[in-house]
C-alpha cells in the first residue's frame, strides 16, 4: 500500500471516529488541538488503526504521535 492510500484510509478513520469533515484533515493536523480528540478518542483511533492496518501501536510510541503525519509514518514503519 502506498503512502497516499494510507493517508486516505487514516483520514477516513479519523473523520468517522471524530465526526470531522475529510476536508479539514491534512497530514499536518494535530489530533488533539486541530481535530479535538480527547484521550478516549485517541484510544478508539488507535484500536481502529491497529485493526485496519494490522499493526500494534505501543503505548510508549503513542506519546510521540501528535499529527496525522506521525500516524502515517508510524504505520509505514511497522508495515
Amino acid at each position: 500500500m502506498d503512502r497516499n492510500a494510507i493517508v486516505e484510509k487514516v483520514a477516513k478513520i479519523i473523520s468517522e471516529k471524530l465526526g470531522v469533515e475529510l476536508s479539514q484533515i491534512s497530514e499536518t493536523s494535530k489530533l488533539t488541538e486541530d481535530l479535538n480528540a480527547d484521550s478516549l478518542d485517541l484510544v478508539d483511533l488507535v484500536m481502529a488503526f491497529e485493526e485496519e492496518f494490522d499493526v500494534k501501536i505501543d503505548d510508549s510510541d503513542l506519546e510521540k504521535i501528535s499529527t496525522v503525519k506521525d500516524i502515517v509514518d508510524y504505520i509505514i514503519s511497522k508495515s
